[in-house]
């Protein structure tokens, strides 16, 4: 345990602040672990909506981490210094970090985002502490920053317990492959908390998505105007014709490869390559990741098993692990999707705070 003072109080309830919380997916995953989240802090005010109409009771905070004082978040939220209860997590940005993203210019100001909240922790220095992000900042952990921060929180004045790896969220009751590093530190126990595992056959696109779970049919363009958000984006009338040559279940562009009418320049002679590109998923595997294009056929393995059409809206939130009632706003298909592509899967948030959970419970 710490060496530092630790306020002890007659309220034992875990709580957490949620910085970079987005439109709510580890949030929402706290509180299902029984965690009670006070705040939610984002740059975009785009999530606000969308995070205050899940999260109940907590405030979003809308705020640049570069600009934002520990002092003035201490006052705001009525946070106390040393608490064994709290639990600060990180979950920031990563486009900078991440292997798919070509543009590095655009997202460079996200590369320190790590740095700015090991800020607060240091003030804070919480029960508990919480980073998730792409596997890239370990590769690059001198860079990111990461490597400073862990050696900080297990020196000897510190005497935090770190567990930090790369988990594929699969494991924990998503149904999608999605590899992410996770850290959880722990300073008040000596015990290295690790996301728990759900139990059963991991999940596939077959136990989420088609009529059996609640998903009619429908065509590209479709509009949903209820919360539902069963809503696909509209194909023009070449790629409509190209998902007819995409073979069900699995299928990919090599479809229609060779059809020189339909085949792109760009694929000519790179069979080895972005051969996701207009695949459809298999219904007995898990999803591909999600990311912010998951409603655009040209951007991933993202087009429906069977039918010829993108993934909804709430096709992906639901691959993400949110509850067919999570409420999303934003002025378009593209805004949503962003929102949920960015999320932390809230089952996999679930497993960690139940690690988090189940530690203070037993050091009571």
């Amino acid at each position: 345990m710490s060496k530092k003072n630790t306020t002890y109080t007659n309220n034992t309830e875990l709580k957490a602040v949620d910085f970079f919380c987005g439109g709510g997916g580890m949030s929402y995953g706290m509180l299902q672990a029984g965690i009670k989240v006070i705040a939610g802090i984002d740059y975009e005010p785009k999530c606000k909506e969308t995070y205050e109409a899940n999260i109940t009771g907590a405030q979003f905070i809308q705020a640049d981490v570069f600009e934002l004082k520990e002092t003035d978040l201490e006052k705001s939220l009525k946070l106390k210094r040393n608490d064994d209860n709290l639990v600060l997590i990180g979950c920031s940005p990563c486009q900078f970090w991440s292997i798919i993203n070509t543009d590095k210019e655009k997202s460079k100001k996200s590369k320190n985002l790590l740095i700015e909240f090991t800020r607060f922790v240091r003030y804070f220095n919480p029960g508990y502490v919480v980073v998730e992000n792409v596997p890239g900042v370990l590769r690059k952990k001198e860079e990111s920053g990461l490597k400073d921060f862990i050696e900080w929180l297990e020196s000897e004045e510190n005497g935090y317990k770190v567990h930090f790896n790369v988990h594929n969220v699969n494991e924990f009751g998503v149904p999608q492959s999605r590899k992410r590093f996770t850290l959880i530190a722990n300073r008040v126990s000596n015990i290295e908390l690790q996301p728990i595992k759900s139990e059963g056959p991991k999940l596939t696109v077959r136990d989420v998505l088609g009529l059996d779970n609640g998903f009619p049919s429908i065509k590209d363009g479709h509009t949903d105007k209820t919360p539902f958000l069963h809503s696909v984006m509209k194909l023009g009338e070449v790629n409509a014709e190209r998902l007819t040559f995409v073979k069900k279940d699995g299928g990919n562009r090599f479809g229609f490869a060779d059809n020189p009418r339909l085949q792109l320049k760009c694929f000519i002679g790179r069979e080895k390559s972005f051969r996701d590109t207009f695949g459809r998923l298999w219904w007995d595997r898990p999803s591909p990741t999600i990311t912010t294009k998951f409603y655009n056929i040209s951007n991933g393995r993202f087009v429906h098993p069977e039918e010829d059409r993108a993934l909804s809206l709430r096709e992906g939130a639901v691959l993400q692990s949110f509850p067919k009632d999570y409420k999303f706003f934003g002025k378009g298909i593209d805004s949503i999707a962003r929102i949920i592509g960015n999320a932390v899967p809230p089952e996999y948030a679930k497993s960690i705070g139940q690690a988090i959970k189940q530690n203070s419970d037993a050091a009571i």
